[in-house]
């Protein structure tokens, strides 16, 4: 029984494990398949997904080829229409030069008489923009300069319009005439006012010289000149032409270049423009020259005080110690009982001690002098260093971009004389003022040491 039941337990256990062990397998069997079937219908959407993706490149490439050819079609059809047209222009030039050749031919001699014509209507529209009689008779050199530059034979009215607007002109420079007219002032705005005309020479208003000029975008009028001429009574004269009654005759200022001279009077600088054209050398230049005039001015005016001091001294016998001549009067005075020679050396003293306060500042008025036409000599070479670069970076076609260099070049060499010779007549004046006191001192003393041995002998 023993060994019996022994088996049983064996048999039982056995048969347990082997249950067991297929209980495993059959787990591990089902895990498998469905980690199979997942990849396969993995690997199923990811073709289906590139065979989509395929078809949509070959939908696009398509749609592209299409575009392409359209393209093209369009660049073949408009090359076909670019050869047309270069043919049809070809043609057409070949039928201008034709016609044009046509029309020369059948103008003869009247194609130099018209092309004349334009030429002298283009000479004319320009002299009338710059001729003030315009102010009074508008817009003729607008309908000129239409005929000058028209490409079509120019009609019997043009014809006779260039003849009457020359006649008109010419009739107009003999007259004086005051009418009204829109003009520019100085600030550029438009206002109306009666202009008094001396023919085609000078327009003025209140005193107030007008020339024509063309604003940009414009047309020609008369324009106030910025700068009014200031020589010649020449706005006095304007206001005497203006206000004229008819009664006798008036002086009047004209301009025979007909404007060009009143142009420049606005471009030429005046004294204040010039000075700066000196630059900082020609500010420095005025600097000095002020230091050293009011220096030589004070002492020619204190040695001028000082030399009427001292000749009213030699009248009196009573020494002051407010002059040279009293104070060297007192060191006599006070020295009566030395000798001769101890008094001359006393009094020589005493005059000595006069001259640095009589000769003080004068060697300074002559180094300004000096320095000064150095000075100007300095600014004339900085401002041809300016030239030169100037035409090291512009060249030389221009020529007013060299202008400001050479001005202040030759503006300090100005300056630098103007201030050296007054100094140099102040130092020459002041300088004979302190000569001729010393001169005083040196023979009253002299006299007094005379004197004094006469009275001891």
């Amino acid at each position: 029984m023993t060994i019996f039941s022994s088996l049983k337990a064996g048999v039982l256990a056995g048969a347990a494990l082997v249950a067991a062990s297929t209980g495993v397998a059959a787990a591990q069997t089902t895990s498998l398949d469905d980690v199979l079937a997942a990849a396969r219908e993995e690997r199923r959407q990811a073709a289906q997904e590139n065979r989509e993706r395929e078809q949509r490149c070959l939908q696009e490439r398509n749609r592209q080829q299409a575009r392409l050819n359209e393209v093209r079609a369009q660049v073949n059809a408009e090359e076909r229409r670019s050869d047309e047209l270069d043919e049809q222009f070809r043609v057409n030039d070949e039928r201008i030069q034709e016609l044009t050749n046509l029309l020369q031919e059948r103008q003869g001699e009247f194609g130099e008489l018209f092309g004349a014509a334009r030429s002298g209507a283009a000479e004319l529209a320009a002299q009338l923009d710059n001729s003030v009689i315009s102010g009074q008779l508008p817009g003729r050199s607008a309908q000129l300069r239409d005929t000058a530059e028209a490409t079509t034979l120019p009609s019997v009215e043009e014809l006779r319009f260039i003849v009457d607007a020359t006649f008109d002109e010419m009739a107009a420079q003999a007259k004086v005439a005051t009418f009204e007219s829109s003009v520019s002032n100085a600030a550029g705005e438009r206002e109306n006012v009666m202009i008094t005309r001396i023919g085609p020479f000078s327009a003025f208003a209140n005193g107030k010289y007008y020339v024509m000029k063309q604003p940009e975008g414009g047309s020609p009028r008369l324009t106030e000149l910025p700068r009014q001429p200031e020589g010649n009574n020449a706005v006095p004269n304007a206001r005497s032409v203006a206000n004229y009654s008819g009664d006798g005759y008036v002086e009047g200022t004209i301009d025979p270049s007909i404007g060009q001279l009143l142009s420049l009077v606005v471009e030429s600088p005046t004294l204040p423009e010039r000075f700066e054209q000196g630059g900082l050398v020609g500010k420095a230049i005025a600097v000095v020259f002020l230091a050293g005039f009011a220096l030589g001015i004070y002492k020619w005016f204190t040695l001028f005080m000082t030399n009427s001091a001292v000749r009213g001294q030699v009248r009196r016998k009573t020494p002051s110690r407010g002059n040279p001549l009293g104070r060297v009067m007192m060191a006599y005075e006070s020295n009566t009982s030395a000798d001769v020679e101890t008094l001359g050396l006393k009094l020589d003293d005493a005059v000595l001690k006069e001259l640095p306060k009589l000769e003080g500042g004068l060697n300074l008025i002559k180094v300004i002098a000096a320095i000064a036409p150095l000075m100007g000599l300095l600014g004339t070479v900085v401002g041809m260093i300016i030239t030169f670069q100037q035409i090291t970076l512009f060249g030389t076609g221009d020529p007013q971009i060299m202008a400001g260099g050479i001005s202040q070049a030759l503006v300090t060499t100005v300056l630098g004389l103007i201030a050296a010779i007054p100094l140099l007549l102040l130092h020459a004046f002041a300088s004979g003022s302190a000569k001729a006191v010393t001169q005083t001192l040196e023979e009253q003393a002299a006299g007094m040491i005379a004197e004094h041995a006469e009275s001891r002998a």
